[in-house]
């Protein structure tokens, strides 16, 4: 590495920092100026709200949203820019609905390619609670994509909406990694491992997998895609057979969702909101979504990005090694790559 790149590294790891306490410190004032907001207004919810349609407080939906990959990537820093999927968030939200007894109903809006077979299991289990201890409607509104896991999410909620050309499906697990030993070889690079036992590496890209590996991975692979069934099945009440049928991986658009018993009706999220005032008796209720921007974060993102040189070798080595360090091989129910 050349002393420019290391000059960008130490940069970088500096500017890291300095937005981690800066977020740290926008983020409290934020809790703050909730809390009292709180205590001036007597709502129940410390998260920030913005009203989509006006109408009724004491009768309110909460539209809720779900775009990007369903991963705990963490907080959003200044450094990364990051203003994708927040789950901690997410869940939060979702804690919010349970505990406001004026949310009388939510409509989830799914733009996601999945994610995280965990993420997307705690989302899924969040749903569940809450139709179980508020007995409320759930509507979902697809976008452009909620495959696999974005569809995991999807399936326990009273009406699935979607467009003719929204890709859903993609019912299944799949679990990579990147195989370099023979690259390593042409290059004469040696791994040295020391381990307790023949499987304490297992799908390391240093060496070939082996049957055994493929055996135990599979067998856990397994396990999670016959959780997913039986989350369609219930979903969607429809015979295990059937479920089966349809969930062998493949991708379907919106018109084919909808033939195959995935999705209910065709529409948008406004579509969804119409309905559910209708169907479930909240004509006049004021709708609401929760805010995420953070545009003091934002512009220090974009500052960062400029001083390392915007969209540069070094800019995006950087960010790839302090945003991937510790992510390793794992259960993911995803269409597509990472």
């Amino acid at each position: 590495m050349n002393a420019k790149r290391w000059i960008a590294l130490g940069i970088a790891v500096f500017l890291l920092v300095g937005s981690t306490v800066i977020s740290g410190l926008i983020n409290f004032s934020k809790v703050k100026f909730s809390d009292a907001m709180v205590q001036v207004m007597g709502e129940e919810s410390s998260l920030e709200r913005t009203t989509v349609q006006e109408g009724k407080e004491t009768s309110q939906i909460a539209v809720l949203k779900v775009d990007g990959a369903i991963q705990d990537t963490g907080e959003a820093s200044a450094f990364t820019g990051s203003k994708g999927y927040n789950h901690k968030q997410f869940l939060k939200q979702l804690d919010d609905v349970k505990k406001d007894t004026t949310v009388k109903g939510v409509v989830l809006y799914v733009n996601s390619p999945g994610g995280g077979v965990v993420e997307s299991k705690q989302i899924y289990e969040k749903i569940k609670d809450i139709q179980k201890t508020r007995n409320i409607p759930i509507y979902t509104s697809m976008g452009s994509m909620a495959a696999s896991g974005g569809y995991y999410i999807s399936a326990p909620t009273d009406k699935i909406f979607i467009d003719e050309e929204t890709l859903t499906g993609s019912i299944g697990v799949i679990m990579q990694s990147i195989n370099y030993s023979k690259l390593a070889d042409k290059y004469g690079v040696k791994f040295e491992t020391i381990k307790t036992g023949p499987y304490k590496d297992i799908m390391s890209g240093s060496r070939e997998m082996t049957e055994g590996d493929r055996k135990i991975l599979q067998s856990m692979v397994d396990d999670s895609y016959q959780r997913f069934l039986k989350v369609v099945a219930d979903g969607r009440n429809m015979p295990m057979e059937k479920v089966k049928k349809v969930a062998d991986g493949r991708v379907y658009n919106g018109s084919q969702a909808v033939k195959v018993g995935l999705a209910d009706e065709f529409g948008y999220t406004e579509d969804a909101i119409a309905a559910m005032k209708k169907e479930k008796g909240l004509t006049g209720s004021k709708v609401y979504e929760y805010s995420t921007s953070d545009s003091i974060t934002s512009l220090f993102a974009t500052k960062v990005q400029s001083l390392l040189g915007g969209g540069s070798v070094d800019a995006q080595m950087v960010q790839h090694i302090l945003s991937n360090a510790q992510n390793g091989p794992r259960l993911m129910y995803m269409y597509g790559e990472e």
